[in-house]
């Protein structure tokens, strides 16, 4: 049976000359069903994808073992998993479910390892005026505060 460590040690020593490179996900299912999600810096090209996919391939023989295997990119659709995902991400629309089931929507603007800070526009009253005044406000939200978190796919 394959392990998700077992995985996880052959793609960091893949990747590990490649610094623009990480991890984001490695899974390993019932019936040895592996998946690897990479992501980079810059991007990560379908070169970089097959790359890792031919490495594992060669050092986890399907002879002995019978699995299937795919290596690929994140998804767009896919919650952001790892903090330097957020942090390529900056200055990019995200939409936030935090744990208390609000929603926020805004501009990255910062993120850290401990979390992100993202900038909207409120409106709000103003005393002695008919119409709501735009105000930009920033909201700092820790990753442990967070339900997910998607990049906004705008048209």
């Amino acid at each position: 049976m394959i392990t998700k460590e077992q995985i996880t040690a052959l793609v960091s020593s893949k990747i590990a000359d490649q610094p623009d490179l990480f991890v984001v996900d490695i899974n390993v299912r019932p019936g040895n069903v592996v998946e690897v999600i990479l992501d980079g810096d810059s991007g990560v090209t379908i070169e970089a994808c097959t790359e890792i996919h031919r490495h594992i391939l060669r050092e986890i023989d399907r002879e002995v073992v019978d699995y299937s295997l795919e290596v690929s990119s994140p998804d767009l659709t896919k919650p952001l998993k790892v903090a330097r995902q957020y942090i390529k991400n900056i200055g990019r629309d995200i939409v936030i479910r935090k744990l208390d089931k609000s929603k926020h929507e805004g501009t990255m603007i910062a993120a850290d390892d401990a979390g992100c800070t993202i900038e909207f526009e409120i409106k709000e009253e103003v005393p002695g005026k008919k119409a709501k005044q735009k105000r930009i406000v920033q909201e700092n939200i820790p990753y442990s505060e967070m339900h997910d978190a998607k990049i906004a796919i705008r048209f």
